[in-house]
């Protein structure tokens, strides 16, 4: 993506982060999280190598065709998973996006331009408006709501929290930090939309 060099790197090293703990989270129990963990590697790693800043490595054109068709793709395989319902949805928006910056890319690899006119494009600010309100919805979810009463474990005579059999799940498992995945590849995602 074209742009400053030093947020660049931050867009990286993000998007990188991202990819490496989703992989980490593929190590799950559960298949669905295994599975969306996957996506969302594939998701954070494909947004790192598309925001190297171009003064350091301009990829080639046909890197660009590239990402279109592997995230082509992952949209295709989402779209099949989402007949179930789920997340999966938001990942067709996010491969069509990959998708759609890609070919942008590849259309102008060396300079901005404006599609027809001045402004911003209809599909630009439509994902624009999705990914912000993604975002804002992601980060509402991750505020602390109150404790939940009636959970497994049981009070002793002091009012403390005795262990009960509950187990508790594994730092891969846990519902807030794919949250805060989400959060973090929805706001390089609107980054990489503006500076498009």
């Amino acid at each position: 993506m074209h742009g400053p060099a030093s947020p660049g790197w931050l867009l990286v090293a993000l998007c990188a982060a991202t990819g490496a703990y989703c992989l980490l989270r593929m190590r799950s129990t559960v298949e669905e999280q295994r599975r969306t963990a996957g996506g969302e590697a594939l998701m954070g790693f494909g947004m790192a190598a598309m925001a190297v800043p171009a003064a350091v490595a301009a990829p080639p054109h046909w890197a660009w065709l590239g990402y279109a068709a592997v995230f082509g793709a992952a949209a295709l395989r989402a779209l099949w998973a989402a007949r179930g319902g789920g997340h999966h949805l938001h990942h067709v928006v996010g491969a069509c996006a990959m998708v759609y910056m890609a070919v942008v890319m590849a259309a102008s690899p060396g300079h901005h331009h404006v599609h027809g006119g001045s402004g911003v494009p209809l599909l630009t600010g439509a994902l624009l408006v999705y990914f912000t309100a993604y975002v804002l919805l992601s980060g509402f979810r991750l505020l602390p709501v109150a404790a939940v009463t009636g959970s497994t474990g049981s009070t002793g005579s002091t009012g403390a929290m005795l262990p009960g059999p509950a187990r508790t799940p594994g730092w891969g498992d846990r519902p807030e930090l794919s949250r805060a995945c989400r959060l973090s590849m929805g706001i390089a995602m609107l980054a990489m939309l503006v500076t498009l």
